[in-house]
């Protein structure tokens, strides 16, 4: 029975294309309670920390711009100079504060998603000015559950402006009968702590805020089992996938293989260029079998992997080039050779007696009788 691609068949989790697909075209789980959270506890921090320097600016801002002239007022180039050096003095006032801004402006969004440029995502998207689809979104859940996070922010800070306001009365009548300077430095650290327990609060719908986005970013990269098929079936296809499948293949494959030299009977060398490792079982029958073949480096590997586990080496180039070029891993060696290997396992066999002391050292082979159309010449 065909399987229906309804959002409701959406119940395999997204793979690894789909998720590189979402985040290039912008689609990835933010927050902004979280970005509104990061920017009001900065700013708060950035007037208690810098609250007093900011004040001092601002009293030697407004000392500087009351000392205006009337000949300066008009004189135009003596005018531009005294606003350029005022807004030079409020933009240091303010420096401060702005970068301490800036930085949670950045650092917000980038602790939700991390940072991301998405060119497709400054795209117009025409589907929104459609009005149906406008009426659609308004009354849609998503809205809903927009309009119910405004109401508990307002209510929050409301709340608590509400408690700040009673606690801090008297000092905020206080404020009124101070010194100008201390009035300022004064206000600022009642604004700077009222900014900061407004954003505790909103700590708790930030805190409710994250994994519901991240829950529905989740959703909405679910797949149905076919789209997870057909996805398999395309990446299968490139030429760049079946280059690294092919990869992992000879790579697991050559770690099989030097997991196999160990039980091997004899390693035969070329002796630096080939290295061939064959076993011979003779419960099984058959002929001997290629455990492990490489050449240069990987030869140099397999002889090293053989004197290790103390598998004898024996040096006889061309039976490893004729072994090395007729035979598959796993594979037995083709007839041709059953002579010169029973030669071969004959000496490894009294090489081991001899070492036992079961026997006298055996003579070294001399020629081996390979078959010219198995025969590989260097």
């Amino acid at each position: 029975m065909a399987e229906s691609e309804s959002g409701a068949d959406k119940t395999e989790d997204p793979t690894e294309k789909r998720k590189k697909d979402s985040r290039e075209k912008g689609e990835i789980a933010r927050s902004k309670e979280l970005n509104t959270l990061a920017i009001m506890l900065a700013g708060s921090a950035g007037l208690l920390i810098f609250g007093g320097a900011l004040a001092q600016d601002l009293m030697e801002l407004m000392r500087y711009n009351f000392s205006l002239s009337r000949e300066v007022l008009l004189n135009p180039d003596s005018m531009g100079a005294f606003l350029l050096h005022s807004g030079k003095i409020a933009l240091l006032a303010v420096q401060p504060v702005l970068i301490t801004l800036l930085i949670a402006a950045l650092v917000g969004p980038i602790s939700l998603g991390g940072w991301l440029f998405a060119a497709g995502s400054l795209a117009p998207k025409f589907s929104r000015m459609n009005p149906a689809a406008g009426i659609k979104r308004m009354f849609s859940a998503k809205a809903l559950v927009e309009l119910l996070k405004a109401l508990a922010k307002f209510f929050i800070i409301l709340i608590v402006a509400l408690l700040v306001l009673k606690s801090d009365i008297d000092d905020l009548l206080r404020i009124a009968h101070e010194p100008l300077e201390l009035a300022v430095i004064h206000s600022l650290q009642v604004v700077g702590w009222s900014a900061l327990w407004m954003a505790c609060g909103l700590i708790l719908i930030a805190a409710v805020d994250v994994p519901v986005q991240l829950w529905e970013s989740h959703q909405k990269l679910l797949m149905t089992k076919q789209e997870v098929r057909d996805e398999h079936k395309d990446q299968e296809g490139r030429p760049e996938v079946k280059q690294r499948i092919r990869q992992v293949q000879r790579e697991m494959s050559q770690r099989r293989m030097m997991a196999a030299i160990p039980d091997a009977d004899v390693i035969i060398t070329n002796p630096t260029h080939y290295a061939v490792a064959l076993k011979y079982d003779p419960e099984k029958g058959g002929a001997p079998m290629l455990l492990a073949k490489g050449s240069d480096f990987l030869a140099l590997k397999i002889r090293e992997i053989g004197a290790k586990h103390n598998i004898l080496l024996l040096e006889s180039p061309a039976l490893a080039r004729s072994i090395y070029y007729s035979t598959e891993l796993e594979q037995e060696i083709p007839a041709g050779l059953y002579l010169a290997v029973a030669q071969v396992l004959a000496y490894v066999y009294q090489i081991r007696q001899y070492q036992a002391g079961k026997g006298k050292r055996p003579d070294p082979l001399k020629d081996l009788p390979i078959p010219a159309d198995l025969r590989r010449d260097e």
